[in-house]
């Protein structure tokens, strides 16, 4: 039976099935012949769990390769597991590394303000940011819905003047 492609947020569903999931490296641990890849999508974050007995040589060295934000795809066996985040794991079976990921320059050390806001596009990928333009999103939906439903428009009106840029005239 062929693998089910599927989001980290819809794996309850597929315990005990064998699914592919697409995402990027969040962290790894290792520990002798074990290996805790921790994977996001835009849905949330699973821990893959890969024994060196159980895959070939290859994937498991390629497991020590794989640096943070490494654009992968993998395939494995869902299992119920109630410490995991979100209630389930899953057991490694494939590796696909699509892109790998060099110089990410977000750790998980403290950094300022300046150094976060220069690097926005990739802070966005971090777990606080993220889930703040989560609820900012639904409190925007909220708002929108409401006024749908008293029946007003959303007008966008055009900009007639342009926004003034630091050392223009």
């Amino acid at each position: 039976m062929q693998p089910t492609l599927t989001t980290i947020r819809q794996l309850p569903a597929h315990i005990g099935s064998e699914v592919v999931l697409r995402g990027w490296v969040y962290n790894i641990r290792s520990s002798g012949k074990l290996r805790f890849l921790q994977m996001r999508d835009g849905s949330g974050i699973v821990q893959i769990v890969w024994f060196k007995g159980s895959v070939d040589e290859t994937t498991f060295a390629k497991l020590d390769t794989l640096t943070q934000e490494t654009s992968i795809i993998v395939t494995g066996r869902v299992k119920a597991e109630a410490r995991a985040e979100g209630g389930v794991e899953l057991d490694g079976k494939l590796l696909e590394v699509v892109q790998v990921a060099v110089d990410y320059p977000i750790g998980p050390k403290e950094h300022g303000p300046d150094f976060l806001l220069s690097n926005r596009h990739l802070w966005l990928r971090s777990r606080k940011p993220h889930a703040i333009l989560r609820i900012r999103d639904r409190f925007v939906k909220a708002v929108r819905d409401f006024f749908d439903q008293e029946g007003f428009t959303l007008v966008d009106t055009p900009i007639f003047t342009p926004a003034a840029c630091e050392g223009t005239t």
